[in-house]
């Protein structure tokens, strides 16, 4: 029989479908409902509690930062033995990078959950990893560390974490070409100037030069990403030489 509490509560079918669309993704009943629809409010609503604190995601982001990457450095130092603190911290950020986040979080289509005064269109890409971060931080407060690591475990350790795998996957190909350089005493520069091009977004264009060759050149609508474009077709250039002399 149905309790008192949820004859009476009012619930829209709109309310319905995300408590059942984020029971789905979850795999648990959601004790609190309300923690789920703050991760993912945007600050754009400008959204406060009835103490004046403010209602969206952002929080709970720095929070699930914070447990996913608790969850997973135990996972790693359980798995490898004997790895050494370097080699586990090299580990841990390949799992937790940005752009693994943001493919966790696309895979869930986190992004359709939003609630915002400005088009979802007009997010970085970098929207789908936050909001990853803050359902596992809603997660946790909901109902603990447990369900939190059983979450993390069955999303992101069972079907990415494979340590071979991880071991040779690259997470900045520019900072391993700086490495490279560093550890083989090679000067190398990035020339970065403002793309004056006809498109509609500002791009900015890269050449690298390695002692005084260009080696590699690249343009995208922000400096760090021409560079780390730049930097991975450097990479594959020199790929066999920079792999032989990074052992």
């Amino acid at each position: 029989m149905a309790s008192i509490k949820n004859l009476f509560t009012p619930r829209t079918e709109e309310d319905g479908a995300f408590f059942y669309a984020i029971k789905k993704i979850i795999l648990y009943r959601p004790k609190n409902i309300q923690l789920f629809e703050e991760a993912f409010t945007h600050r754009s609503k400008n959204e406060k509690y009835s103490d004046g604190t403010q209602k969206n995601y952002e929080r709970m982001e720095f929070l699930g930062d914070a447990i996913i990457s608790s969850i997973i450095a135990a996972h790693l130092y359980k798995k490898v033995p004997g790895g050494n603190e370097g080699y586990l911290t090299k580990m841990r950020s390949k799992v937790v990078s940005r752009e693994h986040l943001n493919e966790l979080g696309r895979d869930l289509n986190l992004i359709s959950f939003v609630k915002s005064s400005i088009p979802t269109t007009q997010f970085g890409g970098n929207i789908h990893g936050n909001l990853f971060e803050s359902l596992v931080g809603a997660v946790f407060l909901d109902k603990g560390y447990k369900f939190a690591e059983k979450f993390i475990n069955k999303r992101v350790i069972k079907p990415y974490v494979d340590i071979q795998k991880l071991e040779g996957k690259i997470i900045s190909y520019k900072s391993l070409f700086i490495e490279w350089c560093q550890k083989n005493k090679k000067q190398f520069k990035f020339n970065v100037y403002e793309d004056t091009g006809n498109d509609a977004l500002k791009h900015f264009a890269v050449k690298l030069k390695l002692e005084d060759e260009t080696v590699s050149k690249a343009r995208a609508t922000s400096k760090k990403k021409a560079e780390e474009i730049a930097a991975k077709r450097a990479y594959y250039k020199l790929k066999s030489k920079i792999d032989s002399e990074m052992l």
